[in-house]
């Protein structure tokens, strides 16, 4: 129970302060005048006015409030790491056991996880809300728990009572970790691209270290190889990209000796590879209506650098025109099937058969350049089945079919196969059918040649025509590939027969198969992330597929079930517990994946330190503790004095409390107040009355 003395004018206070006034006037003129009673009409005056203030004793119950300390504790990645864990949870019973032994304090432990995203830990932040909840008059103390490795420094509340640090981690700890300083999104194929990359040590760090590294670098999860790189200097690394669309470039360090993590030492960069110009080689056998079809499709892609040429006057040809009348180019077949045939990324033969201008050895080195990596695809006239033939050259080693002899004329539609509709190239492409499909196939125009093929064992038959006869044969031979169309009649569909069909998405998944983009890759897995959830989906040509194995940035490992969604793709939605590098891996296919950066904020820096909240501890009069050297005391200290020393951190009692009731009584009655005024004016009347 407390009490104060309270006036609580009976009029408003302007009124009040004006009878003061009125009052004091009155005696003053008595002065002046000379009255004997100016003394008694002063008194009572005074004690009107005094009436008229109404001073009342106040008194107040109150209900003393505990005092609040907030522990705000930091369980962000970082501090998953080595013996972090433990020295947080043995601070953290050390904390509750100090608080309770206090008396009349209170302890709110505030939990504090990885920020959304990679926006790192928000200790300030956490620090900040957990003050907003609380009562500013009862708290007593603040303490972080933490490996003082934040990045919202510059949130820092302004705080009414100590801020403390215990800090985990220990003197000796050591860490070395991989940057990537720049990485372009596009490079162009074939050039190399350079990427700027930093291996760092932190940390007390063990003198036997060498200068270099090992560093492995793999690229779309193929094998990795080794390089040894400087320690503490900017590296500048080319590297070439090896096909087109997105690379997925994967560095790693091998984890050394003591260092406290290894989830810095990976990173990943994904380049999109961008050809400068694809360069095709279009041999036509002879004039036919296909011919420009097959020209215009090509010349309107703009990336595309087009040689074509073809035979209008074949050796066998003799009409008795002088050679030197003739405005015919020669064919100039040296130079672009012996110098410069590697330049090409893909030849088309259109209609070719054999008429001496391609000798066996140009033929021979185109086998030879398919087999290191070239592409080549044969569209068939009704030559290929005569014995003026492509089969019957040194093609025929690579060919993924053979032709029995026979040319059917007669129409019919062509169809996507059974192995067709898992197959990128021909997958969904009945979507792209102008008209109905029905009992024949989609709903495209007619063809009305084929040449009766039989696919060889390798060779996979995605597009198929009368009677299930192959129409459209892919394989792979040594590192490259080839295509066969068993048909010369593709033009129809450009020129729009019975509503056309797809030729130019066919022919630009053919091209795109064949340059080994990997969105077109029949066997492949590959994962998409947005934000923390990751898509993945595998390709394949098989009727099942396994799990997928995924592996998580902390080395735990998940069985992942795929569901098939359309023939021959198959995927699953995951969300990812956490940003980091995760790797994934299904039979014989793998791949990698970063949800984030591969190296997050997190572990840019893992070595405790507290020099980022020195300056906020110091402006409170607070202290950091490092828990390897001992948990420190708690104890009161008041407002003002320094609150932390050798072995004992302090708060600030409040003495904050809940007032219960308030009462009001007036120091004197109304009737004595009116009885000493009558008193004190009936004596200036009778002094002055004797006078």
């Amino acid at each position: 129970m407390t009490g104060s003395i309270i006036f609580d004018p009976l009029l408003e206070w302007p009124l009040a302060w004006a009878a003061l006034a009125v009052a004091v006037l009155f005696v003053a003129v008595a002065i002046w005048r000379g009255l004997s009673g100016w003394w008694l009409r002063g008194l009572a005056s005074a004690v009107l006015l005094v009436a008229l203030f109404n001073p009342s004793l106040q008194q107040e119950d109150r209900a003393p409030l505990t005092d609040i300390v907030l522990l705000v504790v930091d369980e962000s990645a970082s501090q998953r790491i080595s013996n972090r864990p433990d020295q947080t949870a043995e601070a953290i019973a050390a904390v509750e056991a100090e608080v309770a032994a206090l008396g009349n304090t209170e302890l709110r432990v505030v939990p504090l996880g990885d920020g959304e995203g990679d926006q790192g830990t928000l200790l300030m932040t956490a620090l900040a809300e957990a003050m907003a909840e609380e009562p500013r008059a009862r708290l007593a103390g603040a303490i972080l728990l933490t490996d003082g490795q934040l990045h919202d420094v510059d949130r820092a509340p302004d705080l009414p009572a100590p801020l403390h640090v215990l800090l985990t981690g220990r003197e000796s700890d050591w860490d070395r970790r991989l940057l990537i300083t720049n990485a372009p999104a596009f490079a162009i194929l074939g050039e190399p691209v350079t990427l700027k990359l930093r291996v760092e040590d932190q940390g007390a760090v063990p003198a036997e270290l060498g200068e270099t590294a090992d560093l492995k670098i793999a690229i779309d999860g193929e094998e990795f190889r080794t390089v040894e790189v400087p320690i503490g200097r900017d590296l500048e690394m080319p590297i070439v990209l090896p096909h087109g669309g997105m690379n997925v470039i994967q560095f790693q360090l091998p984890e050394a000796e003591g260092e406290l993590t290894d989830r810095n030492n990976s990173a990943v960069v994904q380049i999109n590879g961008v050809r400068d110009r694809l360069r095709v080689l279009l041999v036509s056998g002879e004039p036919h209506p296909g011919e420009r079809t097959w020209r215009n499709l090509l010349k309107s892609d703009s990336s595309v650098d087009l040689v074509h040429f073809t035979i209008l006057r074949p050796p066998e040809k003799q009409d008795g025109v002088p050679v030197n009348e003739l405005s015919l180019i020669a064919f100039p077949t040296r130079e672009l099937f012996i110098d410069k045939i590697d330049e090409f990324d893909l030849i088309i033969f259109d209609r070719y058969k054999r008429r001496g201008i391609l000798p066996s050895l140009y033929l021979d080195n185109v086998r030879q350049y398919v087999l290191d990596g070239g592409a080549v695809l044969v569209a068939a006239g009704p030559d290929f089945a005569g014995a003026a033939s492509l089969f019957r050259s040194p093609l025929a080693e690579i060919l993924p079919a053979a032709p029995s002899a026979r040319v059917i004329e007669e129409g019919y539609k062509p169809k996507i196969s059974e192995l067709g509709q898992r197959h990128p190239v021909t997958a969904g492409l009945e979507a792209f059918a102008p008209g109905e499909a029905d009992e024949d196939g989609p709903g495209w125009g007619r063809w009305f040649r084929l040449v009766d093929l039989q696919a060889t064992e390798s060779g996979q038959t995605v597009m198929d025509a009368l009677d299930d006869r192959p129409l459209l044969v892919l394989d792979r031979v040594g590192e490259g590939r080839i295509a066969l169309l068993g048909s010369d009649h593709a033009w129809l569909w450009n020129r729009g027969f019975e509503g056309g069909g797809p030729q130019l998405e066919l022919l630009r998944r053919l091209a795109h198969w064949m340059m080994k983009e990997p969105e077109l890759e029949e066997e492949a897995l590959s994962a998409a992330a947005e934000g923390q959830t990751m898509t993945i989906t595998r390709r394949t040509l098989g009727d099942t597929v396994g799990d997928v194995e995924l592996t998580a940035p902390d080395g735990s490992v998940m069985l992942v079930p795929l569901e098939e969604v359309q023939p021959g793709r198959w995927e699953a939605i995951v969300e990812g517990p956490e940003i980091g590098l995760y790797r994934l891996s299904e039979g014989e296919e793998e791949a990698v994946i970063a949800l984030g950066p591969a190296a997050p904020k997190e572990f840019e820096a893992t070595i405790a330190d507290a020099s980022l909240l020195e300056p906020e501890v110091e402006a409170t009069r607070g202290g950091v503790a490092r828990i390897e050297e001992g948990l420190p005391d708690l104890r009161r200290v008041r407002t003002g004095r320094p609150a932390a020393g050798r072995g004992w951190l302090g708060i600030t009692p409040r003495e904050a409390y809940l007032t219960a009731d308030v009462t009001l009584v007036p120091l004197v009655q109304g009737w004595l107040f009116l009885f000493l005024a009558a008193f004190l004016m009936v004596g200036a009347w009778m002094r002055e009355g004797r006078s």
